[in-house]
């Protein structure tokens, strides 16, 4: 039997424009950096995907080097789904991919060249067997290659009809406005920013970035929201064994849960229990309603936490007392 989707998938959801554009992101969108590879549970990728889709999230993230150990391998897994499952609903989604780190050997599958990101992207639409995706990144700024020639090849890639939009990913904030200014000058818009930014994270308020990134008219998406599970409640007891934190291949390293980080979560944890959520919705809750950004980038490894992460939506306002509270928390006062 064929999917259909939930009938009421656009009750709950918002959807918020994207910076100084007619896209509507939801406030929550779902990356595949994770549990999308060649090695993951292919039924459980399918399961997470359509629990998406009917929960509103019509977003879905992935970048040219997802699944690692095979690089690429997310990509192929979401474009067998969405042409076996999902393809009925293409209109509805917004699918972005990247490119911009290591993805192949040799001196052009890496970093900003004209070349590396019109074959990466050529790359990322057979593995996914789309004609275009919607977002299109550039993953990472590039200290070598002129902005010029990058920015030139995102405009190429939008007039070719390859991307519809394009971004940017882990610009600081003076590239940021540079970045725009380029585009801006060829005729095309930068539609969003992709950064991390999690309440315990907020060197993108720190340097400028968030601020630079609104002040242009570009949109704002969180990855990492919940600082590799640090911002959920699977680490107030230690540190499970099926966790990232111990896994060998990690970028959450174990020494880095020191008793005083665990004593801010778990009273960060009393406060969002106060409030009636999880640690995890507070977290994602507190990215839209304070830190105010588009969307909030989720990674699931089940539908059951793709559930759990939707909930926050429905409570993302806080009080001036929970923000001043939260605020001395996270600062360590």
């Amino acid at each position: 039997m064929s999917y259909i989707a939930n009938e009421k998938r656009y009750d709950t959801m918002p959807y918020n424009y994207c910076g100084k554009s007619g896209l509507k992101l939801p406030a929550l969108s779902l990356g595949l950096w994770h549990n999308f590879s060649e090695n993951d549970d292919y039924t459980n990728m399918t399961k997470m995907l359509k629990t998406s889709f009917d929960l509103g999230v019509t977003h879905f993230d992935l970048a040219n080097n997802y699944g690692r150990p095979v690089a690429g391998s997310a990509e192929t897994n979401f474009g067998k789904i969405l042409k076996t499952q999902l393809s009925a609903y293409r209109d509805e989604m917004v699918i972005s991919t990247k490119a911009g780190y290591y993805m192949w050997p040799g001196p052009y599958g890496d970093f900003g060249s004209r070349k590396y990101l019109i074959s990466s992207l050529d790359a990322s639409l057979k593995r996914m067997g789309l004609n275009y995706v919607d977002i299109f990144y550039h993953h990472r700024m590039d200290p070598n290659t002129p902005l010029e020639e990058t920015m030139g090849a995102l405009k190429d890639i939008v007039q070719s009809g390859k991307a519809l939009y394009v971004g940017i990913s882990n610009y600081d904030a003076e590239t940021t406005v540079k970045a725009e200014k380029i585009l801006n000058s060829m005729g095309v818009h930068c539609l969003i920013h992709q950064m991390r930014f999690s309440m315990l994270d907020r060197h993108v308020e720190d340097s400028g970035i968030i601020d630079a990134t609104h002040g242009a008219g570009i949109g704002s998406i969180a990855f990492s929201p919940l600082e590799q599970g640090i911002l959920s409640d699977k680490y107030l007891k230690g540190i499970p064994d099926n966790s990232r934190a111990a896994k060998p291949d990690t970028f959450l390293n174990p020494n880095n849960l020191s008793p005083e980080l665990l004593e801010k979560v778990r009273r960060l944890n009393d406060i969002a229990l106060q409030r009636g959520q999880t640690l995890a919705q507070m977290a994602i809750s507190w990215l839209l309603g304070v830190g105010k950004v588009t969307s909030v980038l989720v990674g699931a490894s089940s539908p059951a936490q793709i559930k759990e992460n939707a909930a926050a939506v429905c409570k993302l306002s806080f009080s001036d007392t929970e923000i001043k509270l939260l605020e001395t928390i996270i600062k360590g006062e």
